[in-house]
C-alpha cells in the first residue's frame, strides 16, 4: 500500500524560506509523477506544482512561479518543495500526491499524504 508522509512545515515570517518534504513507501516512487497541492479552510484544494517521473519536467501554478521549486530524489523516494519569499497568502496545509497514470501535470491524483501546515505571518 502506497503511503506518503509530508514533513517540514512550520511557522515563518513573510519573506522567509521553508522546504517541505514528502517521502513515499510501499510503491514504486520512480514511476510516479508527483505533485504538491495546498488547501486553506473553506476552500478547494489547489494545485501548486508538479514534477515528472525522472524530474526532467516541472510545472507551477502562476502565483508561485519564481518563488517555489519542486524537486525529487528517486534514491530517497522523496519529493521536495522549496518555498522562498513566502507570503501570508501561502498559508495552507500542503499535501503531496501521486499523479494518476499519464495525467501529468495537474492530475487527477491517486494517493495523498496527510498534509503539513505552513503558516506565514505578516
Amino acid at each position: 500500500q502506497v503511503q506518503l508522509v509530508e514533513s517540514g512545515g512550520g511557522l515563518v515570517q513573510a519573506g522567509a524560506s521553508l522546504r517541505v518534504s514528502c517521502t513515499e513507501s510501499g510503491g514504486t516512487f520512480s514511476t510516479y509523477a508527483m505533485a504538491w497541492l495546498r488547501q486553506t479552510p473553506g476552500k478547494e484544494r489547489e494545485f501548486v506544482a508538479s514534477i515528472s517521473r525522472r524530474g526532467f519536467m516541472t510545472y507551477y501554478e502562476d502565483s508561485v512561479k519564481g518563488r517555489f521549486t519542486i524537486s525529487r530524489d528517486n534514491t530517497k523516494n522523496t519529493v521536495y518543495l522549496q518555498m522562498n519569499n513566502l507570503k501570508p497568502e501561502d498559508t495552507a496545509v500542503y499535501y503531496c500526491a501521486v499523479i494518476l497514470g499519464n495525467s501529468w501535470p495537474k492530475g487527477p491524483y491517486e494517493y495523498w499524504g496527510q498534509g503539513t501546515q505552513v503558516t506565514v505571518s505578516s
